[in-house]
């Protein structure tokens, strides 16, 4: 079933402490929402059935309910310490991961009321980057040591590699085909693997593919295009690369003056892309032309944080 325009729904947060949703097609912003004073939102990801929106930030982690007018939380998931980086979903919403400063990767189940934590791999070092393997097993983790990890949540196997050293992760990624793994750090570096799995093997190889120096200041973000054919990565020099993944060779530049842009999400066909940037707009790009078509304005400080499900996005 295709999403009709009013479900086209793009979330995004930051430091003025304010989650908004926009309908994308209109840049009309439908409904904001009150983080906490505290904190600015590290990273927001909606329910597989798009009924609600998480957020994660300094010591904390809330569930918005997105079809009540209601702007308060539904859940404050408990005994959240340090900043939480990043956060995500399994396929079929039955548990959802967390990536913090407190050297933890957590695995929290849904459908207990409320959620608890059920899971924990310990990284030995602050997490700033996790994304759950299309084959909804594996988690990437990336560390501000420069560890690269990747785990089983069923066996508890799990992988180390050092690509850099003296140099933190800031993001990690696997394309949707599950063929690639790309790391992301604070020098501008992105990392590539290959990604192999086999029959009775509980964890992926992987095998280096390609260091490719992208940035001039630190990566903040990296996401593959739902294709598997682009890689975005965002960074601090104003800058959103767009590279193709079949030699990743440079395809586009995006370019913001004088802003971070701070995250980036594909449309569906792998035709647009959302970004969040230090200026406080978020924007829609025509890759094909490397046009802004599109400024969703309202926030008033950075946009750190957006979150964008895999749809159409129409001319």
């Amino acid at each position: 079933m295709e999403a009709t325009e009013d479900q086209l729904i793009l979330a995004t947060g930051g430091y003025d402490h304010t989650i908004k949703v926009w309908q994308a097609h209109t840049g009309n912003c439908i409904k904001t929402m009150r983080f906490v004073e505290t904190s600015q939102v590290n990273a927001l990801d909606r329910t597989p059935d798009k009924t609600r929106l998480a957020a994660c930030g300094y010591q904390c982690i809330r569930l918005y309910d997105l079809e009540s007018n209601c702007t308060a939380p539904v859940i404050n998931f408990d005994g959240v310490q340090k900043n939480v980086t990043r956060l995500g979903f399994q396929e079929d919403g039955n548990w959802m991961f967390t990536a913090g400063e407190d050297h933890r990767v957590r695995i929290w189940d849904m459908m207990s009321a409320p959620p608890h934590c059920s899971r924990v791999f310990d990284c030995q070092a602050p997490v700033n980057a996790a994304c759950l393997h299309p084959n909804q097993v594996e988690i990437a983790m990336g560390s501000q040591n420069g560890g690269v990890y990747l785990w089983d949540v069923k066996s508890e196997v799990h992988e180390q590699l050092v690509p850099e050293v003296d140099a933190s992760i800031q993001d990690v990624a696997i394309s949707p085909n599950g063929h690639y793994m790309a790391a992301a750090n604070n020098k501008g570096n992105c990392y590539i693997w290959e990604l192999r799995s086999s029959p009775g093997q509980n964890l992926s190889t992987m095998s280096p593919k390609k260091k490719i120096q992208a940035h001039s200041r630190s990566i903040l973000r990296c996401k593959f295009s739902p294709d598997s054919s682009l890689l975005v990565t965002t960074s601090g020099d104003g800058t959103a690369c767009i590279w193709q993944t079949d030699n990743f060779s440079k395809l586009h530049e995006l370019s913001i003056k004088n802003f971070w842009i701070w995250d980036a999400a594909f449309s569906a066909d792998s035709k647009w892309l959302f970004t969040a940037s230090s200026d406080g707009i978020a924007r829609l790009w025509k890759l094909q032309t490397k046009n802004c078509v599109r400024d969703y304005t309202g926030h008033t400080k950075a946009i750190t944080a957006l979150s964008f499900k895999d749809e159409i996005v129409a001319d």
